[in-house]
C-alpha cells in the first residue's frame, strides 16, 4: 500500500513519521503525476489559505478532486480539513469541497489559545484520545451522509467522517498514538477490499 501525504506545507513530515511508524512507507505528493498509484492521501495541517493557493499553483487542485471523486480515500486533519469542507462560512480560498461539512477557521482562537482534551472516539476503542487543537477549526453543521466520530466535552464537533473521506480538528501526528493513522489506513484497506 502507498499513501501520500500532501508535502506543500504544515505537518508533513510528522504524518509520514506516524505512517512510518504504522508500517507504511509515504510518498510526499507535491505534483500532480504523485497521484498516480496511491491509495490514500492525507492532507496535513498548516495554513489552509497557502497550501489551497499550492494546490492552485502545483496545479493539483483539479486532479486531487478528480481522484476524491472517483474514490480516493482522504484525511483532513485541521487545514487538510477545512479543504475538504464544502463551506467555510462563505470565505474566499481555494477548497476541494468534496466533504458535506460547514468548518469556521481558527473557531477557538488564536495560536496562543490552543489546547488539548481527552475526546471519545468510540471508532478507536474505549481509551480516549489526547486531541491537540492548534489555531483549530470546528465542524459547525454536517450533512445527512456525515457520520460524526468525536465531539469536544461541550459537544461542538472535531471529527467526522463521510464514505471514504476522514476529518479532524485536531493533530493526531503530535503524539504517540497511532490510531487514527491506522483507522485510515483500514479505510483505505475497505476501499481496496
Amino acid at each position: 500500500m502507498q499513501v501520500g501525504v500532501l508535502a506543500l506545507q504544515g505537518s508533513f513530515a510528522e504524518h509520514a513519521e506516524a505512517l512510518r511508524r504504522a508500517g507504511v512507507s509515504p510518498v510526499l505528493v507535491r505534483l500532480p503525476g504523485q497521484l498516480d498509484g496511491i491509495s490514500g492521501l492525507i492532507i496535513p495541517g498548516g495554513e489552509s489559505t497557502t497550501i489551497g493557493k499550492l494546490l492552485v499553483n502545483s496545479g493539483l487542485l483539479e486532479p486531487l478532486r478528480a481522484a476524491v471523486n472517483r474514490g480516493m480515500p482522504v484525511y483532513g486533519t485541521c487545514a487538510g480539513m477545512i479543504l475538504l469542507a464544502r463551506d467555510i462560512g462563505g470565505l474566499d480560498q481555494p477548497l476541494l469541497g468534496v466533504m458535506d461539512i460547514t468548518v469556521k477557521r481558527n473557531a477557538f482562537g488564536r495560536q496562543v489559545d490552543s489546547f488539548e482534551e481527552s475526546l471519545s472516539v468510540p471508532t478507536l476503542g474505549a481509551d480516549p484520545f489526547r486531541g491537540v487543537f492548534i489555531r483549530a477549526p470546528l465542524i459547525e453543521k454536517t450533512g445527512s451522509g456525515v457520520t460524526v466520530l468525536a465531539r469536544l466535552r461541550d459537544g461542538r464537533v472535531v471529527a467526522a467522517r463521510q464514505g471514504k473521506l476522514l476529518a479532524t480538528a485536531f493533530h493526531p501526528e503530535l503524539t504517540d498514538d497511532g490510531r487514527v493513522h491506522r483507522y485510515f489506513l483500514q479505510m483505505i484497506n475497505d476501499n481496496a477490499a
